[in-house]
């Protein structure tokens, strides 16, 4: 059973999150000044802050080579304060902005970036870039696919961030985070996470 005190973080969280959808609307000419209101009402009543996402691959081991379905929070005014180092996030892939690809953020804007190969001139992250690897060390930069193969992710390119993972029914639990995105997520987690609605969602 959800508390009290969660449903209030919940609900102010959804309320940052509805002005975010609407300003962000407003902004690509997607809706008009006269309908902000109406569309935050609308985000805050009848939407989630959360999405369900295929994971299958070898780049992200620590979420299951097999197959997982992410519940992903949505990310709607991507910036380098929302996520923090260490968060797993679900972007769109760069070199083809139809698919969406799951890395975790290692580094942000500001900082300097240096190879283990000294022919490569280090270089630093400019404002509004991250850069983002998959987990699994045994992979090539090829086959890894991030920031190695493709440079700086710009931080638009960033949809959400995962914040639960299902293997299989009996195989599930929250994904890995920096620390402040766990407590953020937490209220969101425990009202919208539905174990059951996972598990018929999951491809496996």
């Amino acid at each position: 059973m959800v508390g009290v005190f969660t449903w209030v973080c919940y609900f102010s969280a959804k309320f940052r999150f509805s002005v975010s959808v609407a300003r962000t609307a407003y902004q690509q000419d997607k809706i008009k000044g006269s309908e902000i209101l109406d569309t935050i009402w609308h985000n805050l009543n009848y939407e989630r802050m959360t999405f369900f996402h295929w994971y299958k691959g070898e780049q992200m081991q620590y979420l299951g080579t097999q197959g997982a379905t992410l519940l992903v929070r949505k990310i709607p005014e991507p910036n380098p304060k929302r996520f923090d180092i260490g968060d797993v996030v679900v972007l769109k892939d760069p070199t083809n902005l139809a698919n969406l690809l799951v890395r975790r953020v290692v580094a942000t804007e500001g900082w300097m970036m240096a190879s283990t190969d000294e022919k490569d001139i280090p270089f630093g992250l400019v404002e509004n870039q991250c850069w983002v690897l998959a987990d699994n060390k045994r992979l090539d930069y090829k086959e890894a696919h991030d920031c190695r193969s493709f440079g700086p992710l710009y931080v638009p390119y960033i949809v959400g961030r995962a914040i639960y993972s299902l293997r299989s029914a009996v195989d599930h639990g929250p994904v890995k985070n920096s620390r402040r995105s766990i407590m953020q997520d937490l209220p969101v987690l425990r009202v919208e996470l539905d174990i059951d609605e996972m598990t018929q969602n999951h491809k496996a």
